[in-house]
């Protein structure tokens, strides 16, 4: 997994993110970050997270088995992490929210605008 980060070792912010199952069911993250740096053996790593109502990832989770995240920074910086490893806080009350931390498993893939467009408006966000 390496030269797949189109960034230099620092954070970015992301505009928009969002956890998504097969079934184009979501759930927004807030505030979300991925942090790029230098891992063993001089290769660029990715980790991020971000502030999510963990009772609707409790939701969406037991739908489905794997959920992918969607990241994008604006311009052409969109990006599909497939099945990332996700560590989330244990708080499940309906309106808290935590930090959501999450790891590539995976090189992303990058997502045309035309696909992104798409894929945005078939997603039926998770808010209840």
């Amino acid at each position: 997994m390496s030269n797949w980060i189109p960034f230099e070792n620092a954070s970015y912010l992301a505009e928009q993110a969002f956890l998504i199952a097969e079934d184009d069911t979501a759930v927004a993250l807030e505030k979300t970050v991925i942090t790029v740096y230098t891992g063993k053996g001089g290769k660029q790593q990715l980790k991020g997270s971000g502030l999510v109502r963990n009772a609707l990832v409790v939701e969406l989770s037991e739908e489905n088995d794997d959920l992918d995240l969607i990241l994008d920074f604006g311009s052409e910086f969109k990006f599909r992490l497939t099945a990332p490893k996700i560590t989330a806080g244990k708080v499940f009350a309906p309106n808290v929210k935590s930090t959501l931390q999450f790891v590539p498993t995976s090189p992303w893939q990058q997502i045309p605008e035309s696909e992104f467009e798409i894929l945005m408006g078939k997603l039926e966000l998770m808010n209840s």
